[in-house]
């Protein structure tokens, strides 16, 4: 089921990107009751996830790919979860999370690709951005006052100012892309609706209210910005080598199932295969072996 439509949340280069034409409730094209489209999906979750460890430890042992995928969302979307859930079997010395919160004074001297870019993966590695450089077209496109504080000489926020900060971020992808990383984008799409009952879980639950914050709830209201930012962000920066899914999340076990079989399929599209043994390597393993099996047990 999944398999065939993966296509429906990859956005086309070049195409119009309109958040209200992608439904963020949607729980499957199936006549089954949701209870059993939830297991199914779960189901599909749980061998992705067996076969996502299986060909992470083939990346890992080629060294020579290496997978950057980035979650962004609205605030409440699952992206915490998402990771948790499908990296759940991967090894985590071959896996990579970064979470990035308000830049700091260092990192505000540099140019705006600078901190995301000293963390990109290494070969052989999966690197995840829970958010990314998408923040600077997206948190800082709704509060354009944050672009002070980087000390951009004449810097203008028009227009123009966004759109090259896109052609950056369209060329550091290119870049990471002809060096061997494998990008996967994913917009975690909520509903304001779905994003208010998770609040109110949040502070209605004593073990989650300090997932809760006050700027949270400032930043709600300004979805209408937010959307039309995602919206600008996603259709100048989905490309066959760095594409854009965007992924319903009002059900997390949808989005979860999703999210694993496209990473999975990527993978394993990779076609990789453990490194080949040389002569001199064979003749080294025959000693070892031969010399171990000569030894008596203890």
């Amino acid at each position: 089921m999944i398999d065939d439509l993966i296509d429906r949340w990859r956005v086309s280069p070049g195409s119009k990107v309109r958040l209200k034409d992608y439904d963020s409730d949607w729980a499957g094209d199936s006549d089954l009751p949701k209870a059993l489209r939830k297991k199914s999906a779960e189901k599909i979750l749980t061998q992705d996830v067996s076969n996502l460890a299986d060909a992470q430890d083939h990346l890992y042992a080629a060294n020579s790919w290496s997978i950057l995928i980035i979650l962004q969302a609205m605030d409440a979307a699952g992206k915490d979860g998402t990771i948790k859930h499908v990296m759940s079997g991967v090894n985590p010395q071959g896996c990579q999370v970064f979470s990035f919160k308000q830049p700091s004074s260092e990192e505000l001297d540099h140019n705006f690709l600078w901190r995301y870019a000293r963390h990109a993966p290494e070969r052989g590695r999966i690197g995840i951005f829970n958010r990314s450089y998408y923040e600077e077209v997206l948190v800082v496109r709704v509060h354009p006052e944050l672009v002070d504080k980087e000390r951009i000489p004449d810097a203008k926020v028009d227009d123009d100012f966004w759109a090259d900060r896109m052609a950056d971020i369209n060329a550091f992808e290119r870049h990471l892309t002809r060096n061997g990383t494998v990008i996967l984008k994913f917009f975690l799409h909520i509903s304001k609706n779905e994003q208010r009952k998770r609040f109110l879980k949040r502070l209605e639950d004593p073990a989650k209210q300090w997932k809760f914050s006050a700027a949270d709830l400032a930043e709600r209201a300004h979805w209408d910005d937010y959307m039309r930012a995602f919206e600008d962000a996603i259709e100048a920066t989905s490309h066959k080598h760095a594409p854009w899914y965007i992924i319903p999340a009002n059900h997390k076990w949808v989005s979860r199932a999703l999210v694993a079989r496209i990473i999975t399929d990527t993978l394993e599209s990779l076609d990789l295969k453990y490194p080949e043994v040389g002569d001199d390597q064979r003749e080294v393993i025959a000693r070892s072996m031969k010399q171990l099996k000569s030894e008596r047990d203890d």
